[in-house]
This record gives structure tokens, C-alpha cells and sequence, in this order.
């Protein structure tokens, strides 16, 4: 009984190969790692014996954990280099995704493969490891533990709290950082030690063609003379320690980080290295911003995040400013749209007023996390999120927006930006 149940959530949305079929212009690798973004994805034990630990990169620290699994890659590659993130999807039970059974890594004929119901779907190839992986900082500190390692950047999650968590009922309902903080707080900093960061940096950059692009995100901080003062002093403190590594006066960098003021704003720019700026508004319609994002609704509110925004345009310059939106996130019943046609035609034209000022969205696909106030919710079908990558690929096209520092060569999490790679 049980199986069937969580089976039964294939006959009421079109599968995989309706969905690769419907959209031809669409690679089928994009779909099917929207796909598995989505449902998520497990490990067989032989999946896990073939991490290579002196060869692929495992799971590292990052905002989770500072504990590491020899036998859990970080992410793996499809055959035209589409990145898939394993840790920000694996393990969630189909409780969890509407019944939505997981993707499983295994291994066939000697190769590591994506299968689903025993089905080979596509190899993969694991992350490969980067060479700083297993040295140490002066300080003693794994450099492991300082920095999260993709196949082209690298990100620095400076601080691993965030304050709106702080407050009851005002962080973000999809993200589960406050369960996952607490439950790993007796083993975690709060904050990354600046000379830690910059002292592994330094040792990626000595790894020729590893390095892409430098990310620095982190949770909110809301305290300091004004509102987010003390949030903007920690990367600009940390952006100018970088810079001393470099010649250059602009590096190719992208902060994530909650939506500033003008005067904030121009100080990160005038005063650091950094050309990328990005500030997750999450959902693409202000009553749902407010319902889903309550700390941000509070402080700075939907209108006010997209000035923000637009301001920044006008400091960064061109391709230089976008946010993220957590796709699927706006379906989550009974608050959100009440179907799916709806939702795209709504939430893409608040995409393309965002485009009209100069500001490109970047989709996360939203899949329940455990311990997330959302955790009993469901991601969105199949079908809608490739329709809903296509309608931001078209206003960027149509707009000429093109977010060099969070595309597909830079990130990967993006099914939107992946399209970009089409002439």
C-alpha cells in the first residue's frame, strides 16, 4: 500500500520524457537536472563506493556542517557540464515532496548513473576535487572547513546564522538554516575566520584554470547604526582583504546578500573589488513575499526590495544585478496560486518589470526541506518549471541581460541561466 501511494504521483503529471518531448528547444540534460533538483536524489552504496577521496571533492562545510562524509560527493556533472548540487537535495524522504520519489545515483557498466524505478537515466561524473582541499591554514583550521568548492568558484558563507531567524516566525519558510544551525550548533562558528578565508584563497588561486569566480553569502545581520550597517562592514572588511590578493582593482565577484540602501549600496561598490550584487526577493508577488518571507516583508518590504534593486543598477552598471527566486515556492497551497497557468503568467510578469530595470532572475527550484516551516508542502511539475525557465530566457534575451557572474559557467543551480549557453 505504502509503495503505491508514493507511486501515484506519476500518473497525475506529465513525466520526464513528455516533458523533453514538449519542450525540443530545451536540452534534455537542463530537464532532466531540473528534474532531479526537484525530486532530489539518493546514493546506492556502490553509487558511494566510487567517491574517489583523493580524486572527486565530498561533502564539505558549508552552512550544515562542519563534518565530513569521504563517501557523499559534493555535486556531480552531466556530459555537457550541467551542474547538479547533491547536498542541497539529497536525502529528504518522499513525505517530504508530495510522495515524489527520488532520483537514485548507482552504477552500471562501470559508470556512475542517474536511474530512476532501476531506468538508466544519464551519467554523471562526480566533482572533482580542488587542491587546497586537504591543506590547512596557519591558524590550524582544515581549509575544507573555510571554504564550499564547485568545479568553478568558490563560495565563502561568512556568517552561518541569520538574524531574521532570530526573531519568531520572521525567517524565510522555505529554508530550514535555523534547524540546521541549531542542530549542528555545539560543531559550528558562527562566523568564518576573516585571515582563514583569505589564507585559502590565496591557495586556490595557486590551482591554474580552477578559479571562475569568488561568491560571499551569508544570513542576514540586521543590527548597526542603521539597518544592515554591521551586515555591509563584514563584506566590505573581508572583500578588501581579498583584494590584496589580486592586481586588478575589479574582480569578478558576486555577493549574495539582502537588499541595501543607496548609501550601502555605493560603498560596496566604491570600496572593494566586488561587480556582482545579488538580493533574493524569493517569490514573484508581493502578497506571497510577505506570507513566505515575513523578516523581509517587515524590514524592508516587496516595493522597497526591488528599488533596492534597482538601485543597484544604477551602481553596478549593466549585468551586474539580479536576484533569486525560488521557483515552485509560490504554489505551496492554501496561500500561494491556485494553479499553475496562473502562477506563470503572474509571477513572469513581475519578472519582466525586474528586467525592464536592468535586473535578471536567477530560479532555484524549490524542493521541501525537512525542518522547513514548508516541510509538508510539494515542489512544482515538471512541465511548469521548464515553462517558467523559458519565460525568464526570453525576457533576458529580449532585454539583453546576461549575469556573467551567475550563469552557467559560474554557478550552475539555475535552470533559467543554463538556457543562456543557446545561441
Amino acid at each position: 500500500m505504502a509503495a503505491a501511494i508514493t507511486e501515484a504521483w506519476r500518473d497525475r503529471e506529465p513525466s520526464l520524457d513528455e516533458v523533453i518531448r514538449k519542450y525540443p528547444e530545451v536540452p534534455p540534460l537542463v530537464i532532466i537536472k531540473t528534474d532531479v533538483s526537484r525530486r532530489g536524489v539518493d546514493f546506492t552504496e556502490a553509487a558511494m563506493d566510487a567517491v574517489d577521496p583523493q580524486r572527486d571533492a565530498t561533502l564539505y562545510r558549508g552552512i550544515y556542517t562542519e563534518k565530513k562524509n569521504a563517501r557523499l560527493p559534493n555535486g556531480f556533472l552531466l556530459r555537457d557540464g550541467t551542474t547538479i548540487i547533491t547536498d542541497l537535495i539529497r536525502g529528504a524522504p518522499p513525505e517530504y515532496n508530495g510522495g515524489r520519489t527520488p532520483y537514485l545515483v548507482d552504477v552500471s557498466g562501470g559508470k556512475v548513473v542517474i536511474t530512476d524505478q532501476g531506468r538508466v537515466i544519464e551519467e554523471v561524473v562526480y566533482w572533482p576535487k580542488p587542491d587546497y582541499f586537504d591543506k590547512t591554514t596557519t591558524k590550524g583550521t582544515p581549509m575544507w572547513q573555510t571554504l564550499v568548492a564547485r568545479p568553478q568558484r568558490v563560495d565563502i558563507n561568512i556568517y552561518q546564522n541569520c538574524d531574521f531567524w532570530k526573531e519568531p516566525e520572521m525567517g524565510c519558510k522555505f529554508c530550514a538554516i535555523a534547524a540546521t544551525y541549531h542542530q549542528h550548533r555545539e560543531a559550528k562558528r558562527e562566523f568564518l575566520d576573516y585571515h582563514d578565508v583569505v589564507e585559502t584563497v590565496a591557495e586556490v588561486l595557486k590551482q591554474p584554470g580552477r578559479l571562475r569566480m569568488i561568491q560571499l553569502c551569508a544570513g542576514s545581520i540586521l543590527t548597526g547604526d542603521e539597518l544592515l550597517d554591521d551586515e555591509v562592514d563584514q563584506y566590505v572588511k573581508l572583500l578588501r582583504l581579498l583584494g590584496e590578493l589580486f592586481a586588478e582593482k575589479k574582480v569578478l565577484t558576486q555577493l549574495i546578500a539582502t537588499a541595501y540602501n543607496e548609501r550601502q549600496l555605493r560603498r560596496l561598490y566604491g570600496e572593494t573589488i566586488l561587480t556582482g550584487y545579488t538580493a533574493d526577493i524569493e517569490v514573484l508577488d508581493e502578497k506571497l513575499f510577505n506570507y513566505i518571507c515575513p523578516g523581509k516583508a517587515k524590514y524592508i518590504g516587496y516595493e522597497g526590495w526591488k528599488n533596492r534593486l534597482y538601485k543597484a543598477v544604477e551602481i553596478f552598471g549593466p549585468n551586474a544585478v539580479n536576484t533569486g527566486i525560488v521557483s515552485g515556492v509560490e504554489l505551496i497551497q492554501p496561500e500561494g496560486f491556485r494553479t499553475e497557468e496562473e502562477a506563470l503568467e503572474k509571477c513572469l510578469a513581475q519578472a519582466e518589470e525586474l528586467a525592464r530595470h536592468g535586473v535578471s532572475a536567477a530560479q532555484t527550484i524549490f524542493r521541501v526541506a525537512p525542518g522547513s516551516p514548508l516541510k509538508k508542502q510539494k515542489a512544482a511539475s515538471l512541465d511548469y518549471l521548464i515553462a517558467f525557465a523559458r519565460g525568464l530566457d526570453e525576457q533576458q534575451r529580449k532585454y539583453h541581460l546576461e549575469a556573467s557572474f551567475d550563469d552557467y559557467r559560474t554557478c550552475g543551480n539555475h535552470p533559467n541561466t543554463d538556457l543562456m549557453r543557446i545561441a
